[in-house]
């Protein structure tokens, strides 16, 4: 077992061994802690010591194997030294030539070195200006053209600076300047472009009335132009028509023809054929907008800029359409609220014909409407207030070169041509005001007498003036007296004048010729029935008019009743309408004039009968008188006198006027006479009286009247049966006979006769009426009573 032992120890120290001669001396620590963690240092030791004396005896034997070599390498070695040192200087000799001779090339090269530097940074340079100097050329003329506020083709120049110019330079920092500089200077050209389009904005909203005024002339000259052609072509017609006007009133031949040059057209255009009128384009310049636009563009924001134009020209457009609050006061207030319009809108309408998208149709289209709609409703607020005919006619006319103007740039506007007709109804509205107060003047001035003539120039002016035909009367001698009065003629003349002024608006409307004859019939028809119907019937009713004066209003009337067929006429020449169409208005005149007649035969009548009460005031009966007398009472005589004298005056009226006069004034006397007899102010009644009365109603018979006498009794048999009732007593017959169609007092009415015997019963009994009959009085009372009696038995009976 030691044996073992020891046999294993000895290979453990040969292989720790092995590994200290294989192994760096940095790991060599290991090797030894593992020989001194062992029992065996010593031994290990020794064995060391074994081992160093074999390496020893091997470098001894390697270094004396060698020696002979080393010694013969030192021996040649020290002669190699001396060789050496001559070798140096023989080299230090060379060197000091080489350096001395080297200098000069030496300078010779560096200056070629600092040659070919220069040169190379020269090409450098050259190149890189070749790259630098359209930069700079290039940011020059920016300069220059932001000067110049050129900033469209500057905007351009900046693209092409920024696109290709700055990129091929190179990073310098001029470049990274001007880099920095481009977004400023396209903010910088944004702001000014917009500025200038500021500036036009204003500019046009100032000059809005200049423009239209401008495109107002340009379309008057055109429709003056156009109009001359088609007057050539009417000039047969339009002698035709001048002579018409021509036959008309003195006033129509004085200014009062509509087709006069003053009604031509509201604007005096002159000298229209040699001095050109200068377009929208001519007098603004659109430039900042065009360029604004580009400008825009090119810079990504067009819709920002179309938008912004947009809102911008909708304000303007609001502020156009709004009214000056006195605009209706003048003819020049509404010229120049139409002149804006037309100049907001030639402006639109030339920026979208020569721009692309800026404006577009439906944009001008919804522009349009609106102004359509608020400058109707402004017209129609505003010429509410207007009282003046003529403003009325001018504004029309000015409201129809307006409409050609618009009607000119293609914008629609029938609209405006309905609200003409609609303010058509006004202009007739305030013509019959103003012929209103014509009629009236007219009827108040004139002396309701015929009109004498002395001569036959008088007598064709009159004729000139009112379409009067009598043979008769022509073939009577001068001097004459035409049978009406001065206001048939003048008010016929105010007919003809009104229908002038009706045709006066309907031109220019663009209505057909019987859309205007319908339209002057109907205005006409207004005049006859409304206005002048009220102004006879005011000149009929207002007081203090005389029966003179009403039998002259009924022949005027009755002629003017004639005249109606020539004013058909006169409408049918001025419009070139025959009167026979189909469908054609007639005029009213001749219901008109009837109603007026007509109203003037029941002024007469009521006039008569108040006469007739004014008489029967001064009526004095006494009632209680004993006989009546032989004669009639003065006041009758008096009222029977004015009866006939006025009745003669009526034979001068046409129809029955006289007769049915004659035959009312006794209707109404006998009515009176009656409620004279039955007032309840007259409490008795005698016999006596009543026989007086009976004599006033039997001379009433004896008046001349009119017509036929029997008819005149007719009506007076209501009172003389009642009076004979009385006077004859004949109680008996109208008792027995009443209610039969052949009764003798057939009109007499049992009231009317029971209030009357009421009044001759003796109330006071003590002056009893037939006080002179004192035996009988007791009888005579009875017998009334029994006639009371029986008069009220009758009414009864005839009640149930």
């Amino acid at each position: 077992m030691e044996k073992m032992a020891s046999a294993e120890t000895a290979a453990e120290h040969e292989r720790i061994l092995r590994e200290i001669e294989s192994t760096d001396t940095n790991c060599i620590g290991p090797t030894l802690r593992s020989v001194y963690d062992g029992q065996e240092h010593g031994l290990f030791m020794d064995k060391l010591e074994g081992r160093i004396r074999n390496h020893d005896r091997e470098i001894e034997k390697m270094c004396n194997h060698h020696f002979q070599g080393f010694v013969d390498s030192i021996t040649e070695l020290l002669k190699v030294r001396g060789e050496a040192q001559k070798l140096k200087c023989q080299v230090t000799e060379t060197n000091q030539k080489l350096q001395n001779d080297g200098k000069e090339l030496l300078t010779s090269m560096d200056e070629l070195r600092q040659c070919r530097l220069q040169q190379r940074n020269i090409a450098t340079t050259i190149d890189k200006l070749t790259h630098c100097l359209p930069v700079l050329e290039m940011y020059s003329k920016l300069q220059e053209q932001m000067r110049a506020k050129r900033y469209y083709p500057a905007l351009r120049t900046l693209e092409q600076l920024e696109g290709s110019c700055l990129p091929q330079a190179g990073s310098y920092r001029f470049c990274a300047i001007m880099a920095e500089n481009i977004p400023r200077l396209r903010t910088h050209i944004r702001d000014v472009s917009m500025s200038d389009l500021k500036d036009f904005l204003e500019s046009i909203r100032k000059h809005s009335d200049k423009i239209g005024e401008t495109a107002m002339k340009q379309a008057q000259v055109q429709i003056a132009r156009d109009n001359a052609v088609t007057s050539q072509q009417q000039s047969v017609s339009g002698r035709r028509i001048q002579k018409e006007v021509c036959s008309g009133t003195e006033v129509d031949r004085n200014g009062s023809n509509p087709f006069s040059e003053k009604d031509s057209g509201i604007l005096d255009v002159e000298d229209e054929e040699e001095n050109e009128i200068p377009g929208a384009q001519d007098l603004v310049d659109f430039s900042p907008v065009y360029r604004c636009l580009h400008i825009y563009t090119v810079l990504g924001a067009r819709d920002t800029f179309e938008n912004y134009y947009r809102k911008q020209r909708r304000k303007q457009a609001r502020l156009v359409l709004q009214p000056h609050s006195s605009m209706h006061e003048t003819l020049e207030g509404y010229r120049h609220y139409f002149n804006q319009i037309v100049g907001f809108f030639v402006v639109e309408d030339h920026i979208l014909h020569t721009t692309q998208g800026l404006v577009n149709r439906a944009y001008v289209e919804e522009l349009w409407e609106l102004a359509l709609s608020k400058t109707i409703a402004a017209l129609r607020t505003h010429s509410s207030y207007c009282t003046d005919p003529d403003l009325i006619l001018d504004l029309k006319n000015l409201i129809v070169l307006f409409a050609d103007t618009l009607q000119g740039y293609g914008f629609p506007v029938n609209q405006l041509f309905d609200m003409l007709l609609e303010m058509r109804d006004q202009y007739g509205e305030i013509l019959l005001k103003k012929w209103n107060q014509s009629f009236r003047q007219i009827l108040d001035q004139d002396n309701y007498s015929p009109i004498p003539v002395a001569s036959p120039e008088e007598y064709q002016r009159i004729a000139g003036q009112f379409p009067f035909q009598d043979p008769e009367l022509d073939k009577m001698p001068f001097p004459k007296k035409l049978p009406f009065s001065e206001f048939v003629s003048k008010v016929y003349s105010q007919l003809k004048e009104f229908i002038y002024a009706c045709l006066k608006y309907s031109e220019d409307l663009h209505l057909s010729s019987t859309e205007i004859d319908d339209m002057i019939r109907k205005s006409t028809n207004l005049l006859l029935t409304r206005t002048l119907s009220h102004c006879l019937q005011y000149a009929i009713k207002k007081k203090n008019v005389g029966l003179a004066e009403l039998v002259q209003i009924i022949i005027n009337t009755t002629h003017l009743e004639q005249s109606c067929h020539y004013l058909e006429e006169f409408i049918s020449n001025i419009t070139n309408v025959p009167p026979d169409t189909i469908n054609a208005t007639k005029l009213y005149g001749t219901s008109t004039f009837k109603d007026a007649r007509h109203a003037a035969e029941e002024e007469i009548y009521t006039n008569l009968n108040q006469k007739i009460d004014q008489f029967l005031q001064l009526a004095d009966y006494d009632w209680m008188a004993a006989q009546g007398g032989g004669q009639a009472s003065d006041y009758l005589s008096d009222l029977i006198a004015f009866l006939c004298s006025t009745f003669a005056v009526f034979t001068h009226l046409p129809g029955k006027v006289a007769q049915t006069a004659c035959m009312s004034a006794c209707k109404h006397l006998s009515t009176s006479l009656l409620q004279l007899l039955l007032e309840a102010d007259v409490r008795q009644v005698s016999m006596g009286a009543l026989q007086q009365f009976n004599v006033d109603v039997k001379e009433c018979e004896m008046m001349p009247c009119p017509g036929r006498s029997n008819e005149t009794k007719t009506l007076k048999l209501i009172i003389n049966e009642l009076l004979d009732l009385f006077t004859q007593w004949d109680w008996s017959t109208y008792l027995a006979d009443y209610g039969r169609p052949t009764c003798k007092y057939l009109r007499v009415n049992p009231h009317t006769a029971l209030a009357l015997i009421e009044k001759m019963k003796d109330t006071s009994r003590k002056n009893n009426m037939f006080a002179q009959f004192r035996k009988n009085e007791r009888d005579k009372q009875k017998l009334i009573d029994t006639v009371v009696k029986q008069l009220r038995n009758l009414i009864a009976t005839n009640q149930a």
